[in-house]
């Protein structure tokens, strides 16, 4: 790895880029964040802010200038106006990226793989996806490989379902529980005996500035996969959220899927929602056989333990709970 250790993390407000942001620190990063409004990011301690849009080239060139890594984290609020922001804000990283000699790190996601990769998905895996966003994230991919052919280096890591104390937009926060309320439910959206794949964000964000710190992790064009915690049929994450609540009787119920069919002409989140079923109707299991051949064991959080800490950070916990320390890494003894 090379001496620079600055980085820029695009959308380090957001829930995993505010992860990757403070793994970078914890391993002796300079992080900056960018923001149209940097006040309230100040929040972030230890991140130097600079005040702009990630849709606006200028900005973003200014803000990477001396770093030697761009997290590209931007993921725009609700899911609304994929099409028109999400491909623009990747060229502008692409472009930053070019001019000041920045790799460019990517968290990546399972929904540009459709039914045909299931159900173990591998980084060679086909990407058939059956949604619009699903598309929008290949074009992401195959404009990265263009960027990589081209001279700019770039790593992705991707994952299954996000949870975590900061997850903002997620399954977890905005379907089986609700960010900001105590838990009186839980509402699941997968089939009876379905498995799937978690993804714990500190987790992950630490395994991704692992393999960025790699002394042989400058390939011009990487991907790997991040097994996180397989819930192999459904009841793993249920039974993590009655026993971190205290309610072992804590009642349990099918996501709502006719209400949001009918709802997703007028909702966007309910029409994103409905269009991702399909993820959660088979099972599907991330292959992390290239990520441990590069960094060792993957960071793994005991699942109680992420869990609680993830309802405490949603705001989920009728009382405060005690701060936890996560202790199970598997490999370096790094905890959250």
């Amino acid at each position: 790895m090379q001496d620079n250790r600055t980085a820029l993390v695009i959308g380090a407000t957001g829930g995993i880029g505010g992860e990757v942001a403070a793994a970078l620190q914890a391993h002796g990063w300079q992080v900056r964040g960018l923001s149209r409004n940097p006040r309230p990011a100040q929040e972030k301690r230890g991140l130097l802010w600079h005040a702009g849009d990630a849709m606006n080239f200028e900005d973003v060139r200014r803000a990477a200038e001396g770093t030697a890594l761009i997290v590209h984290a931007a993921n725009p609020a609700g899911y609304r106006d994929w099409d028109r922001l999400v491909l623009p804000m990747l060229d502008n990283t692409i472009a930053a990226a070019r001019t000041v000699g920045a790799r460019i790190l990517l968290p990546g996601t399972i929904y540009n793989y459709g039914p045909d990769a299931f159900p173990r998905l591998r980084e060679d895996s086909p990407q058939h996806p059956l949604t619009r966003k699903g598309a929008i994230r290949v074009t992401m991919e195959q404009r990265l490989q263009q960027a990589a052919e081209s001279g700019v280096p770039v790593l992705i890591v991707r994952a299954g379902d996000f949870f975590g104390p900061h997850s903002g937009n997620s399954w977890f926060s905005q379907g089986l529980v609700k960010a900001g309320r105590p838990v009186r439910r839980i509402l699941y959206p997968g089939k009876p005996g379905v498995g799937h794949a978690w993804a714990y964000l500190p987790d992950l964000a630490e395994a991704m500035v692992r393999l960025v710190e790699r002394s042989d992790g400058r390939a011009r064009f990487e991907t790997f996969h991040f097994a996180g915690h397989w819930d192999g049929d459904g009841t793993q994450m249920i039974a993590a959220i009655r026993r971190a609540v205290g309610n072992p009787q804590l009642p349990v119920r099918r996501f709502p899927w006719t209400i949001a069919t009918l709802l997703s002409p007028f909702v966007t989140l309910f029409r994103e929602m409905r269009e991702l079923r399909y993820l959660w109707q088979q099972p599907l299991h991330l292959d992390n056989a290239a990520l441990v051949q590069a960094i060792g064991a993957e960071p793994h959080t005991p699942i109680d333990v992420a869990v609680r800490t993830t309802l405490a950070g949603l705001g989920c916990l009728d009382e405060n709970p005690r701060p936890l320390i996560a202790t199970g890494y598997t490999s370096s003894g790094l905890s959250t």
